[in-house]
């Protein structure tokens, strides 16, 4: 038998291992993914079966009311409201800072001593449990103010969403290509110029991506609300006092001992998945438009 024979025999069964690893493997992923789309419906069903009977217009429209009240249980409008207002506070902070910070570890970072350290803060804080961050907060502005607010809450949520804008820029801006600096600056651009004008808008939809992203890790946030704005059962938009808030309200009402509240808390759940769905959908939307224009 010739080598060139034997060498085709050897090679056979190694093809068809590798036929059979790569199969299996295929095989493998789909099942994983379908374990993963089955499990999230399974918890939307479930959601749905309990508290989709309270998903009413009242639910949107009316205030909390107590038991033995007419309309008891009332709806959650100064929650939604309340965690529309914490949302805003909180961006307005977050996101400048996060896109800042991100902007400086991309494009100066190789050239300042405290790049490295700045990226591992953001690491560190983006790990940390967010209940010490509700301490945080508490510490240092409910304390010195002398009563919960809502100023201490959008804080909170801040520190919360400023690492994640942070580090989601930075590799956002790391995708653009360095020939379009170059190219910019040979221009005349000067380096400021050619980060705002050039890199920036080229990483547009990764930045909105990393931005979505932040807002609804801090949409679903309870626990340093509850060290900071607290929470009221009163339609108030004032940041200086106490402020609602949907996972809050959402928390109080599944503790409560009454059924209604209970299946109320449920609603609410279902309304928080549904504006975590679209956060993400936005996501999705902008990272396709990101590819599309780094591609």
């Amino acid at each position: 038998m010739s080598a060139p024979e034997k060498a085709g025999r050897k090679a056979r069964p190694r093809r068809t291992s590798s036929r059979v690893l790569s199969t299996t493997l295929k095989y493998l992923c789909s099942a994983s993914a379908f374990l993963i789309s089955g499990i999230l419906l399974a918890v939307i069903g479930y959601f749905v079966s309990i508290g989709g009977s309270a998903i009413n217009w009242q639910l949107f429209s009316e205030l909390p009311q107590a038991r033995g009240m007419e309309g008891y249980p009332g709806g959650m409008l100064n929650a939604i409201l309340g965690t529309c207002v914490l949302l805003v506070l909180a961006s307005v902070v977050g996101i400048p800072v996060g896109i800042l910070t991100g902007i400086f570890l991309s494009e100066y970072g190789s050239e300042s001593r405290i790049a490295a350290p700045a990226r591992f803060v953001c690491d560190v804080l983006a790990g940390v449990p967010s209940i010490v961050v509700g301490i945080l907060g508490y510490e240092l502005l409910v304390v010195p103010i002398g009563h919960y607010n809502g100023y201490a809450g959008a804080f909170a949520l801040a520190i919360v969403m400023i690492p994640i804008v942070a580090r989601s820029t930075e590799e956002m801006l790391r995708l653009v290509p360095n020939t379009i600096r170059e190219a910019s600056i040979a221009l005349g651009a000067t380096r400021a110029h050619t980060i705002m004008k050039v890199v920036l808008p080229a990483a547009t939809g990764g930045v909105v991506t990393g931005v979505m992203l932040a807002m609804a890790r801090v949409a679903s946030e309870t626990a340093p609300l509850l060290f900071t704005a607290l929470g009221s059962r009163l339609l108030t938009l004032d940041p200086s006092q106490p402020l609602p808030s949907l996972t809050v309200h959402i928390f109080n009402q599944a503790t409560g001992p009454y059924r209604e509240e209970q299946t109320q808390a449920w609603a609410g759940m279902l309304i928080l998945i549904l504006l975590v769905f679209v956060l993400n959908l936005a996501v999705r939307f902008s990272l396709r438009k990101s590819t599309l224009k780094l591609g």
